[in-house]
């Protein structure tokens, strides 16, 4: 494995620990997103032209599905739960499927704009690079994360 490499996931499997007992979520998503930068930079190997087009263009994706999927997310499943679940009525079950399948469609047409304005920047090597790469890093902070959780 090359040093440059391995720089990058040392300082985030060094760093994890640290930013996992901080106290906000923000600080915590902003850490870990900088960590992913740093990460995805590395293992995709980018020219400066393609950071400069490929960044703007991740960022506002990556902020934009973090919104659909933990915030608006977050609230219909706090109404799932069993005992409210139990509690609907047939209208408002009707009216949060609605509202889960309209986010699961901004979602989709989300991703669409996305690959397709990833597309004019970079070839589709480096865009399966960058699925592999997203893939990888997720599971390292997942493992990260159990590791965590089975010390304490």
């Amino acid at each position: 494995m090359k040093i440059k490499n391995i720089l990058p996931l040392l300082l985030f499997l060094t760093s994890f620990s640290f930013f996992a007992q901080n106290g906000k979520i923000d600080e915590k998503r902003e850490k870990i997103k900088a960590f992913k930068v740093s990460f995805l930079t590395t293992e995709l190997e980018l020219t400066s032209t393609e950071a400069e087009k490929f960044w703007p263009i991740y960022n506002a994706y990556d902020d934009k599905q973090f919104d659909l999927k933990h915030l608006k997310m977050k609230t219909y499943l706090r109404k799932l739960n069993d005992d409210n679940i139990n509690n609907l009525s047939e209208k408002d079950a009707v009216t949060l499927l609605s509202q889960i399948e309209s986010t699961d469609k901004e979602l989709y047409v989300l991703r669409e704009k996305y690959m397709a304005s990833l597309k004019k920047v970079l070839s589709a090597k480096k865009i399966l690079k960058l699925k592999k790469s997203e893939d990888d890093f997720n599971r390292k902070l997942l493992q990260q994360y159990r590791d965590k959780a089975g010390k304490d």
